[in-house]
């Protein structure tokens, strides 16, 4: 028997003795188990280890184990309650975001979420990619504070424009470059423009800031430059966040146009224009110009990041960001945690400049496009009443607008009882949502028919609490 099915026996023969035992009760010396059981003093120590992690037993040098004291009940937990007044009346509120990251539950078809599903994660070429990171001995020393030269080198050229090396800072994931550039441009209390509906993470995260989110309207091309200097005007804001690449959630895509004028709206008004860029990858051809690479003014704030396109884990991302502003985003990193880890750095290196990294792009785009197609046809047939606010080129999501009426949360929860998760619409909003939307995503479904089994019971859902007919009912005159 090898050691580590030696000490999981032992350990359970012992904590079996415990729970038979009273608590202060000795148990055999490890001379005594030794003989006993026929194992080896390091097995017996490593497994009074384990029961002592575990809670159930003491040990007193030069006495030996003992069962440890009955563990605290619910009366004897401790008064907390002064917390409440120490802590003051601010709230860091993580529900929309961890309603999105959390897993379905056995049988439930996610319609929700962000993240490749595990099957189009390039998991073989990830794997690679670290065991080479891993094996180099400089992957373990103290890396550049503001990223390894080579990976800020590559997001650099995928930013465009002028960015250089030096303008790069990698941080933990598209979450963090959010944060820190909340935290560097504006300080608590002041008002913070964002594009309506929008991600909800860079909502709360805008909040934890101490900032204010203040909505400024999008239609189909994106967000309106003539609402936003007006919005600039009455708010006074200095920052402004936009993803104009399939934007989150309608995946409308900023047109050339509109683009140069958020950028001379934004300098007009003294403004830095924050630019999520996390769709990068996830559109049907190659990226159309960035704010940031138009930018001549150190106006845009350039965030890109490679979780969305390859793992949930891989949170790494690329802030871009020129003069005061630059500096004052590196140091919000340092002061919060110094680095991230060289090791994930080495890897997503290691990945992206790889033959690997673009076989993968192809892959993933191409099954976007039949997923897309599917969800939209879906809906079509199943969810015919729901309005798709675009189709857009690309992207993970669609955005439905219900029939006036509708109750929103009330078709969330009949999905939820027949086993398929959607967003609900009122998450995306800094403040009242102008009616019931839903949020519907085709990537996070194993394959073609789980998504088109997820819709179906979406529509199933929409007509328990509305009473209408699917489409194909109405077309064939069935009541």
């Amino acid at each position: 028997m090898n050691d580590d099915s030696s000490i999981v026996r032992l350990a359970a023969i012992l904590r079996g003795e415990a729970e038979r035992s009273r608590p202060g009760d000795r148990l055999p010396s490890s001379r005594e188990l030794m003989r006993r059981h026929g194992v080896s003093p390091v097995t017996v120590s490593r497994a009074i280890a384990q029961l002592t992690a575990e809670g159930r037993i003491v040990t007193r040098p030069g006495s030996g184990a003992f069962v440890a004291p009955a563990r605290g009940y619910a009366a004897e937990a401790p008064d907390l309650s002064w917390q409440t007044v120490a802590l003051g009346d601010r709230v860091v509120d993580d529900s929309a975001v961890a309603g999105l990251l959390a897993r379905p539950a056995d049988g439930v078809i996610p319609l929700t979420g962000g993240y490749l599903t595990p099957d189009l994660r390039p998991m073989k070429a990830l794997s690679a990619a670290a065991a080479r990171a891993v094996r180099r001995p400089e992957s373990w020393s103290l890396p550049p504070l503001n990223g390894i030269a080579g990976l800020r080198r590559w997001f650099a050229s995928e930013a465009g424009g002028a960015a250089t090396p030096d303008d790069v800072l990698v941080v933990s994931g598209g979450q963090a470059g959010l944060t820190h550039a909340f935290r560097s441009l504006a300080a608590p209390g002041e008002p913070v423009l964002v594009e309506t509906p929008t991600y909800p993470g860079a909502l709360a995260a805008a909040k934890a800031a101490g900032l204010r989110p203040t909505a400024v309207p999008i239609d189909q091309d994106g967000v309106r430059p003539d609402l936003l200097a007006e919005a600039f005007a009455v708010t006074g804001a200095r920052v402004f966040l936009c993803q104009p690449t399939l934007h989150n959630p309608t995946g409308a895509t900023l047109t050339p146009e509109r683009r140069q004028q958020v950028l001379a709206v934004a300098r007009a008004a003294g403004a830095f224009v924050i630019e999520d860029d996390y769709a990068r990858y996830l559109g049907d051809g190659p990226a159309p110009p960035s704010l940031g690479s138009m930018d001549t003014h150190g106006t845009v704030v350039h965030i890109i990041s490679l979780s969305k396109i390859s793992a949930p884990s891989m949170r790494v991302a690329g802030v871009v960001a020129h003069g005061p502003a630059a500096h004052r985003l590196r140091a919000s990193q340092v002061v919060e945690s110094f680095f991230v880890a060289r090791p994930l750095q080495e890897t997503a290196l290691e990945f992206v400049t790889s033959p690997g990294w673009r076989r993968h792009l192809a892959a993933v785009r191409q099954e976007i496009a039949a997923r897309q197609e599917a969800l939209l046809t879906g809906l079509a047939r199943h969810v015919p009443e729901a309005e798709v606010h675009l189709r857009p080129r690309g992207g993970l999501h669609a955005w439905l607008r219900l029939p006036q009426g509708t109750d929103e949360a009330a078709v969330v929860e009949a999905a939820q009882r027949r086993g398929v998760t959607v967003s609900p619409g009122r998450i995306y909003y800094p403040s009242e949502p102008p009616g019931a939307r839903l949020r519907v995503t085709h990537i996070a479904a194993t394959g073609l028919a789980e998504l088109d089994e997820g819709i179906r019971r979406l529509g199933a859902a929409f007509r328990e609490q509305t009473g209408s007919p699917t489409g194909w009912q109405e077309r064939r005159g069935h009541p």
